[in-house]
């Protein structure tokens, strides 16, 4: 009786073993590519949620401060409170800030309507080197926009209210009744209104 040889079939196997192993280091540096791809963008979009809601928080507290300086004159109260109000500044600085915070720049501001901020920046770093061609110099983009949002209504005194009265303020649950001579008493920017992302 022949046995069949073994050593054949060994050297016929060793070829496909190593097709097989380098076809799997292959997939695993494809997706070690599109995973430094991936954490780039989403260092990117934090980047840019961050700026975003840093500028609409700064409008938010400008906002704030000029209700606080016209608390005695409430004809004022309604254009501030919707942010139809000169002398509010430009946050890109902020927004820059905190980018920057974030290992991105480049920041470009947007600020189409008086209650909400977008921002889109570049991430500092690069993606790296892949087996990718190009990523090696490839950095992420990312836009954001956060708006501003009034969370007080009142309503204006009449003309026989006399000077001095005040609305009172009902800012979701909580009624607020300005007081002039105890600033310490007064909402705070957050009580007045809300920042968030835009959906």
């Amino acid at each position: 009786m022949t046995w069949p040889s073994t050593g054949s079939d060994t050297g016929q196997a060793f070829p496909i073993y190593i097709m097989v192993v380098a076809g799997l280091l292959f997939l695993a540096f494809a997706y070690l590519a599109v995973g430094q791809a991936a954490a780039n963008r989403n260092g990117a979009q934090t980047a840019a949620d961050a700026a975003a809601l840093a500028g609409a928080q700064d409008i938010r507290d400008q906002l704030a401060g000029m209700w606080v300086k016209d608390l005695l004159d409430p004809a004022k109260w309604p254009d501030i409170f919707d942010g139809d109000v000169q002398g509010v500044m430009d946050p890109c600085w902020r927004a820059q800030e905190l980018a920057a915070q974030n290992d991105a720049g480049n920041v470009q501001c947007d600020w189409p309507e008086p209650m909400s901020y977008g921002v889109t920046l570049r991430t500092n770093k690069y993606v790296g080197d892949s087996i990718v061609p190009g990523t090696e110099d490839k950095r992420s983009t990312a836009s954001a926009t956060a708006v501003i949002k009034r969370l007080c209504e009142f309503e204006l005194p009449g003309e026989d209210a006399g000077d001095g009265v005040l609305p009172q303020l009902k800012c979701g649950d909580q009624t607020w009744d300005p007081d002039p001579d105890d600033l310490t008493t007064l909402p705070e920017p957050e009580d007045l209104f809300d920042v968030h992302l835009a959906d």
